[in-house]
């Protein structure tokens, strides 16, 4: 005689899908009906629960944000970071931990709250905001402005004002670093996000007073197809109106293997 009791299929946990799964359809849906970041916030609430695979998750800092401090001996002590769309905040314990006092935002109040409980210990202030209408106090307000794989989720329009926006965060003398998918043989041309960025998407952040200091399209050495940009741009030390500067350097090269989510 078997006896094991039957299993109540309500009490097995199904297994989580996966995010990207759920990422087409939420966005599809938030496109179409015309807001364009509502899809963020249920996509972290699907992942929160458990229904889905967490979005956008890693354990490490970009390793192309990791390698350009390293090669800059990056210390903040004493200077104001933000990391734009934050997510669970993996970049920006990396930059707090180069001595930034670092504020760290995003639009989904279930992102800034998973970040908090994984970061008890943390000194990041971590905040709920929109990118297309930031806090006042923040404009020219930061040394170090870290964007990370977030205007590529959005369409034109708001993307272009979402690019206006990031450049007035930088502080005078400051710097911004932009890390995004770039056009390749994989281009996107979906109407679901993420679109990689163009060239001219990427000078566009050179506004508000900023100019460009290096461009690099990188090659994923898991799929040579796949490229990334890395840009860093500088604001002078008094701020004026700048144009893109059609001369700045861009290095073309591949990277050793990385692991990348948002």
């Amino acid at each position: 005689m078997n006896d094991r009791k039957p299993q109540n299929s309500a009490s097995v946990a199904a297994a989580p899908i996966d995010c990207d799964e759920e990422e087409a359809r939420l966005a599809s849906r938030s496109l179409a009906a015309g807001d364009p970041t509502g899809w963020f916030e249920a996509l972290y609430a699907a992942g929160a629960s458990g229904r889905v695979t967490m979005p956008f998750d890693r354990a490490e800092a970009h390793p192309l944000l990791v390698e350009w401090a390293d090669n800059r001996q990056l210390a903040g002590r004493g200077q104001r970071a933000i990391v734009v769309g934050c997510g669970l905040g993996a970049d920006a314990e990396y930059i707090s931990s180069r001595g930034f006092s670092t504020v760290a935002f995003d639009i989904s109040e279930t992102a800034i709250q998973v970040a908090r409980r994984r970061h008890q210990a943390t000194t990041v202030d971590y905040v709920v905001a929109d990118l297309l209408n930031p806090r006042p106090q923040w404009t020219h307000g930061f040394d170090l402005v870290i964007e990370i794989i977030t205007v590529q989720a959005l369409p034109e329009p708001p993307r272009r004002q979402a690019i206006t926006n990031i450049s007035r965060l930088v502080g005078a003398g400051g710097t911004l670093i932009v890390v995004a998918a770039a056009p390749g043989n994989d281009h996107n041309s979906s109407e679901l996000p993420p679109w990689p960025l163009t060239r001219d998407d990427i000078e566009t952040f050179a506004a508000d007073g900023l100019t460009i200091a290096n461009i690099e399209t990188i090659s994923l050495p898991d799929s040579p197809s796949s490229h990334r940009w890395r840009v860093e741009l500088y604001a002078a030390v008094r701020r004026t109106p700048a144009t893109p500067n059609s001369e700045s350097i861009v290095v073309h090269r591949s990277l050793h293997p990385l692991t990348e989510r948002r």
